[in-house]
């Protein structure tokens, strides 16, 4: 006779296709116990208190039971003999004991499904993936009261998934083939700075030839054009209104801008400009060994392009002045090539020059794409591409911006962390930010930011070479690495009745958001880095900037990230376009708030 106390759990079969089985895995009663012998498997040793019952359960009030929460993800089998790839479902859905809280439901069943498919000990068949969900029940989960197992096998397909990479990761310990859209993203992203054939061809091992025939391709496309000295630059939907000049004109007190908007991706800065009025842009070049008296300096202060091919790195600047709302706003560009530590220093120097060039400038705004940071279990705090993360404290965390310098694990597996952590001294656009995100739950219908969305793409529907339309929410699709090359890929979390239920229509995120190549190139360091720091978001490296918005004493800023995907945000993809005017519709709303928060106040 076998005694069942609370540490046994017990396996049993609910039901079996030639497609799909379905496995309840249940804590047994305290008093409970079983007479049937021949129906039971009781493990010994360390597996002692695993216990597998024979027979199918038919016991028809626990299928009429709603679980408490339920995940689906997807494992791709291959077939040892034959090779073919299978795609199967597993889905798990998870009921608890009655003294767990409701809120907390999501976050253990969150947890567990990361230990089940830790890359370390993810197991590789049927028996090893059943016994690690009943072990992690028996010793760590213990409020779990049931998990039922669904295996189901959906389709043969032709191909492994591959997991989409980080720009850094892209690129690394290998040579970058050139294609037109490959040299057309580079020279976006230098822009303002024009770049030339010897430059590309030193920096990515290029032939000239190669880079001349495909120059040529995106001039007659009209997306780039030359300048002299053998100098290439971006085409830009506005090109016509860009005044290159030697130094800024100087600009009346009344124009002057209290809002800085700092980019710094080509689709970024556009998607911005498109929400501005009135707009005014200049493109200054800095030259090696300026000269005052330069005779290509016209008398009213601009410069011929032919003193362009002497720029240095990451000294041109672009400056856009406009109104959103009743607000003036100067928007840039930071000319950087790559996420190297130098070209964030670049970067760095960039926005110190634009806050001393804009001196009325309260509020500062970085605003661009990000890497979104899902949560597999619960849909209020899912990431998805398309929404937008503004940054904000969270849970008792008082920085909206944290950047890791170096993360260790000790030998027990505990990460460490060395970070340094970044908050405004005038929370003001975090209030407005908390705001902007209880009226789109509250009210649905009054989501003004929206708006804003539809109103920049129509106005970029045109624009050559970039595509700012929703992606189809087909290719949102969400990947998990499991080690060397193997992958699954895990479902959404739906709404649940109550919730809002239009998932194609983005969503704002409040939270810190965090980056770091210690660890943004590696997963796991990934996500325990944003469980630690609370994250939603992860963006390139831009420490330095936000540095030197603190130095030149700006006590105001927030970082506003769309997601087009879940890393980083630095691998180009389709969803970065629409994530780039999903983030500046938000921005546009905020800043048009502003009046209401200080007449609040």
């Amino acid at each position: 006779m076998a005694m069942f106390t609370e540490q046994n759990i017990i396996l049993t079969p609910k039901s079996k296709t030639s497609s799909s089985t379905i496995l309840i895995v249940e804590r047994c009663p305290s008093n409970g116990e079983n007479n049937g012998k021949n129906n039971v498997h009781v493990a010994g040793g360390e597996h002692h208190g695993i216990i597998v019952n024979k027979t199918v359960s038919h016991d028809e009030k626990e299928i009429t039971l709603n679980p408490d929460v339920s995940l689906e993800f997807r494992v791709y089998l291959v077939n040892a003999q034959t090779g073919a790839h299978t795609q199967e479902s597993r889905i798990l859905r998870f009921w608890f004991k009655p003294v767990v809280p409701v809120t907390e439901h999501s976050t253990i069943a969150q947890h567990l499904f990361k230990d089940l498919v830790s890359p370390t000990e993810f197991p590789r068949d049927y028996v090893g993936f059943i016994k690690k969900i009943m072990k992690l029940m028996q010793t760590e989960y213990v409020t779990i009261k049931k998990i039922e197992i669904e295996l189901r096998q959906i389709e043969e397909i032709a191909n492994m998934p591959r997991r989409p990479l980080s720009g850094d990761e892209s690129s690394l310990d290998r040579s970058i083939e050139i294609t037109e859209k490959k040299l057309l993203h580079v020279i976006e992203s230098s822009y303002p700075n024009p770049v030339t054939i010897s430059e590309l061809s030193v920096r990515y091992s290029w032939e000239e030839e190669a880079i001349r025939n495909y120059l040529n391709e995106l001039q007659n496309k009209g997306l780039v054009k030359s300048l002299d000295h053998g100098a290439f630059t971006r085409v830009t939907h506005d090109d016509v209104d860009v005044q290159v000049v030697k130094q800024m004109p100087t600009i009346v007190s009344a124009k002057q801008p209290t809002f800085a908007i700092i980019t710094a991706q080509y689709c970024e800065k556009i998607a911005v400009d498109a929400l501005i009025e009135n707009k005014e842009t200049y493109v200054r070049y800095t030259t090696v060994g300026e000269d005052d008296n330069s005779s290509n300096e016209s008398p009213s202060g601009h410069i011929t392009e032919k003193t362009i091919f002497t720029t240095r790195f990451g000294e041109s600047n672009i400056y856009t002045l406009g109104n959103i709302g009743i607000h003036r706003v100067v928007c840039t560009k930071l000319p950087t090539v790559g996420h190297t530590r130098e070209a964030m220093i670049a970067a760095g120097n960039t926005t110190t020059r634009l806050l001393g060039t804009f001196q009325k400038v309260d509020h500062v705004i970085l605003v661009g794409v990000g890497g979104g940071v899902p949560h597999y279990t619960d849909y209020k705090k899912h990431v998805r591409l398309g929404d937008v993360v503004i940054s904000h404290p969270l849970d008792n965390k008082k920085y909206v911006y944290t950047y890791c310098k170096n993360a260790k694990q000790d030998p027990k597996g505990t990460y460490e962390f060395e970070t340094k952590e970044y908050f405004p001294v005038d929370m003001i656009l975090q209030r407005i930010a908390y705001n902007l995100k209880l009226q789109s739950e509250e009210e649905p219908a009054k989501m003004f930011w929206l708006n804003y969305l539809t109103e920049g793409e129509k106005l970029l529907k045109f624009d050559s070479g970039q595509d700012f339309s929703r992606p189809s929410s087909e290719s949102d699709k969400l990947y998990m690495c499991i080690g060397e090359r193997a992958i699954i890929e895990v479902a959404h979390p739906v709404p649940v009745d109550g919730e809002n239920k239009f998932t194609d229509i983005p969503r704002i995120h409040i939270g810190p958001v965090a980056s770091g190549r210690a660890v943004s190139k590696d997963e796991q360091l990934r996500q325990a880095f944003a469980l630690h720091s609370c994250a939603l978001a992860f963006d390139s490296e831009f420490d330095s900037v936000i540095e030197s918005v603190i130095g030149s004493c700006r006590e105001s800023f927030v970082i506003v990230r769309g997601i087009a995907d879940y890393r980083d945000g630095t691998k180009r993809s389709e969803w970065q376009p629409f994530a780039s005017i999903s983030a500046a519709a938000v921005v546009k709303a905020m800043i048009c708030s502003m009046k209401e928060e200080i007449d609040m106040n």
